[in-house]
């Protein structure tokens, strides 16, 4: 009976292809073509006993490398200290625009709780690369992974990094966040370019000072909240937040 069951089966398939209801598996079963949507190491990229599943969010995990310059300078943010001027790059063909992104990062830098609120540092974005101090970049995991590892550091395609006048932003961690964060994804956002940005000005790692507590910007967030809950900037209420130093990286 099942024999039956299994031939019939295949007839069936085999006079739909003949009428070309089906031209093949990939109309039975998506197949994604182009660039993976999912990055190799990363940790939600596979599902327990499947195979790579596809992001919601569709982004490519690896892109051709060259990247678009944000137009136009903004203001000069913050009243005191030295201007840190600062570029935005965006790696092409993400469906990221590079406008859109530089704002968002012009918005979080501006914000009075944000590294200005010291007193001690200005910032502004500019488009020329001779008049930027460093320049923040929007890659794709297999590229950030390689502008990383230029600098001896390895994130495995999931978390982004810093090198001297270099930011650089893991675009799978700006679509989807990471695991258990327990806070919006902007919320990510404005964490991960204030942690990055920070060491560009020469913060260092700090830990979680309590259970319950926020956790300082510049703690790792990405591998781990630790007991505390999500916090995305240096300042609060106007005063500095930190935690204990954990490392010199």
């Amino acid at each position: 009976m099942r024999r039956r069951r299994r031939r019939t089966v295949l007839l069936l398939v085999a006079l739909l292809a003949a009428v070309g209801g089906v031209t093949g598996l990939t109309d039975l079963v998506h197949v994604p073509t182009g660039p993976s949507s999912v990055a190799a190491g990363d940790p939600l990229a596979h599902g327990v006993g499947a195979g790579p599943r596809v992001r919601p969010s569709g982004y490519p995990t690896e892109g051709s490398g060259h990247f678009s310059t944000a137009d136009s300078r903004s203001p000069v943010r913050g009243h005191n200290g030295p201007l840190r001027r600062y570029r935005i790059e965006v790696e092409r063909d993400t469906g990221q625009d590079a406008d859109e992104f530089a704002a968002t990062v012009d918005a979080v830098l501006a914000d009075p709780r944000s590294w200005i609120a010291s007193g001690e540092l200005r910032v502004q974005r500019v488009t020329e690369a001779a008049a930027a101090d460093f320049t923040i970049y929007l890659a794709t995991p297999v590229t950030s992974e390689r502008m990383c590892a230029e600098g001896g550091l390895t994130t495995e395609r999931f978390t982004s990094c810093r090198l001297p006048g270099k930011v650089i932003i893991n675009l799978a961690r700006w679509m989807d966040a990471v695991p258990d964060y327990g806070a919006p994804l902007d919320v990510y956002r404005t964490y991960v370019i204030n942690h990055e940005v920070g060491h560009e000005f020469g913060e260092l790692h700090q830990a979680c000072p309590g259970p319950g507590e926020p956790a300082p910007v510049m703690q790792q967030q990405t591998y781990g909240l630790d007991g505390c809950v999500a916090n995305a900037w240096p300042y609060r209420d106007g005063v500095r937040y930190e935690g204990e130093l954990t490392d010199g990286l």
